[in-house]
């Protein structure tokens, strides 16, 4: 793929872009609230820094990452630049010690930055790719909950006895003075326990709380503490939570995940190093004998690690595999360890879209190929349904009923072979019957003639319009030949014969998405059919007034003037030629006596 057309396929998503030049080096790493916009302006603005247009100019190339959010693609951005030293970039110097958060083991305990953990008990956050981005954090819980930063000892006897006083960390707000006893114990560790969960990224739980203590504060009459925690709020809201990229936590890791489209599998890889993703990698296999997941993910690992050098003893994966003893294996259900598995596999399935973006533009046999294989897997078919069809009836209060029915080859509209049916047995607005009647008449007909059935047929309606095309194939004996299925507009669920339980398909899948457009056509049809019917058939009752005037000379007319307004207009000499003197003297003549009766 050029690099053009790989511009133009970026997702609008936060993210992480690498420039490579003509020699497959990186020379740039950026980061971007949207990939999209953000590259594409590097090749549509006329750049007055050189250096700028300098490196423009030796991109032959470029590879992405996609995050969560605008924070997790700076902290990327850092680690990914620190790691390759790009020409074209800041230098950024590792000093292998990143910042953290740190809670300590006391009562009342405190929260600070620091480097270098130490094995005491206490608990650690992070690590920050850098010192700005842990100060705000830090920010966020001063302004949220105020804690102690001194250093007394406060034990409950020293509390007690009246040994310390408050200081001007109290007057101005940012200490609810525990060492007087003004701030139990308690309710001091109830705003730690808040702090967790800041740390942690759940933010909803702190906003909760929050919520809370402002709904208290005002049922109590205290607007004044209501207006602060509702400040505390906004304060929140306008805060990024912490990244899911860069955890303490995590420590050393290779995660995988993989996704699959027909015979293709994409994988992608993220090494995780002291908590910081310094590696991401995509890679494409080809499959040449069903060969199952777990094979696939087996052949990626030795590809990267052979690439890449001896791996982490961690390996987070979407399911177990059968590996060395040495390996300490990782299927996380939640938590960080769970958002870099999530993580994996959305980049995996934006390099999938990529690619196969790429193989359909060059061969477009190969996205038919794709979509019957992926709408036979949705809908547990027991061939490829590379021709199929939709019915849907039209009628208004059972006058003028039509039944459309629309064909798709290889999931597109094959418009020559639409068909209305006018039905002819049912009298009055009867859906079932109206439905039973043409599929009997449809199928009928193909067996007769030798023509081929449809491996799917789209019943538009829920159980009871697919109980009435199941009669009607069974009376004809093409019951089991084909697979036919209803769905019902409200819900999007697809029903099968004999099958209670519906079927409910993703609402982003492809293959509902036929379904719908077949489904949307045969209404388009049906109703522009069933229009047509209703205006010629009312054209015909005011002429048919006409003594002497029958059907085929009425349909002649209409065929040649398209209204009665025109045919009112003409000659009888016109009129004579198209259905004779005598029949085009009662018509001049009727609405001659018509005209006169108005005046």
């Amino acid at each position: 793929m050029s690099l053009k057309e790989k511009i133009k396929n970026l997702p609008s998503k936060p993210g992480v872009y690498k420039y490579i030049n003509g020699q497959g080096e990186i020379v740039y790493i950026g980061k971007a609230k949207n990939l999209k916009k953000r590259v594409s302006s590097y090749f549509t603005k006329k750049h007055e820094n050189r250096k700028t247009a300098v490196l423009v100019s030796q991109i032959s190339d470029l590879e992405f990452t996609v995050v969560d959010t605008e924070f997790d693609a700076l902290l990327l951005e850092n680690s990914l630049i620190k790691e390759f030293q790009p020409k074209f970039n800041i230098n950024l110097k590792d000093d292998k010690s990143y910042p953290l958060i740190k809670i300590t083991n006391e009562r009342f305990p405190k929260v600070f930055p620091m480097r270098n953990p130490v094995n005491d008990g206490s608990e650690y956050f992070g690590p920050y790719a850098s010192v700005r981005v842990m100060n705000t954090v830090l920010e966020l819980i001063k302004q949220l909950y105020p804690i102690r930063n001194c250093n007394l000892n406060l034990s409950q006897k020293n509390i007690d006895s009246g040994k310390f006083k408050v200081c001007l960390e109290y007057q101005i707000g940012n200490c609810l003075g525990p060492c007087e006893g003004l701030q139990s114990e308690e309710d001091y560790l109830k705003s730690i326990e808040q702090i967790r969960y800041l740390l942690k990224g759940n933010l909803s739980v702190v906003s909760k709380h929050l919520k809370t203590l402002m709904k208290d504060a005002s049922e109590n009459m205290q607007f004044e503490r209501a207006h602060q925690y509702k400040e505390k709020l906004n304060y929140l809201e306008r805060y990024q939570a912490k990244s899911t990229i860069v955890s303490h936590t995590v420590g050393d890791v290779d995660v995988f995940n993989l996704t699959q489209e027909s015979k293709y599998a994409f994988v992608n890889f993220i090494r995780v190093s002291n908590g910081i993703v310094v590696q991401t990698q995509n890679l494409e296999l080809r499959t040449k004998l069903d060969e199952s997941d777990e094979e696939i993910l087996l052949t990626a690992i030795g590809e990267v690690h052979s690439k890449y050098g001896a791996p982490n003893n961690q390996l987070i994966l979407p399911f177990a595999l059968k590996m060395d003893d040495r390996f300490q294996l990782i299927i996380p259900k939640q938590g960080d360890k769970r958002k870099l598995l999530d993580l994996s596999i959305k980049n995996a399935m934006f390099y999938r879209k990529e690619k196969m973006a790429q193989y359909e533009k060059l061969n477009p046999e190969i996205k038919k190929e794709r979509l019957m294989a992926q709408m036979q897997k949705d809908l547990r078919l027991n061939e490829l349904p590379i021709h199929a069809e939709c019915f849907d009836n039209s009628n208004l209060q059972g006058t003028n009923p039509v039944s459309a029915c629309v064909v798709f080859k290889n999931g597109k509209p094959s418009k020559k072979d639409y068909r209305i049916f006018n039905v002819k047995t049912v009298q009055g607005p009867d859906d079932f019957a109206t439905m039973k009647e043409v599929l009997k008449r449809r199928y009928s007909r193909l067996l007769r003639e030798g023509l081929p059935l449809p491996q799917l047929v789209v019943i538009d309606g829920g159980k009871g319009q697919l109980s009435s095309a199941v009669s009607a194939l069974k009376e004809v004996n093409a019951y089991g030949k084909l697979t036919v299925i209803g769905i019902a507009k409200k819900l999007e669920e697809i029903f099968y014969p004999e099958d209670p339980i519906p079927l409910h398909i993703d609402k982003r899948s492809e293959t509902l998405k036929v379904i719908q457009h077949m489904r949307d056509e045969a209404h388009r049809f049906g109703i522009t059919a069933h229009r047509k019917k209703r205006v010629k058939n009312s054209l015909k009752t005011s002429l048919s007034e006409i003594p002497g005037i029958g059907p085929e000379s009425i349909d002649a007319l209409l065929n040649e003037f398209k209204s009665v307004k025109k045919i009112k207009e003409q000659p009888m000499d016109s009129l004579s030629v198209i259905i004779g003197k005598a029949k085009a003297k009662k018509i001049v003549d009727f609405f001659a006596e018509a005209n006169s009766k108005k005046t």
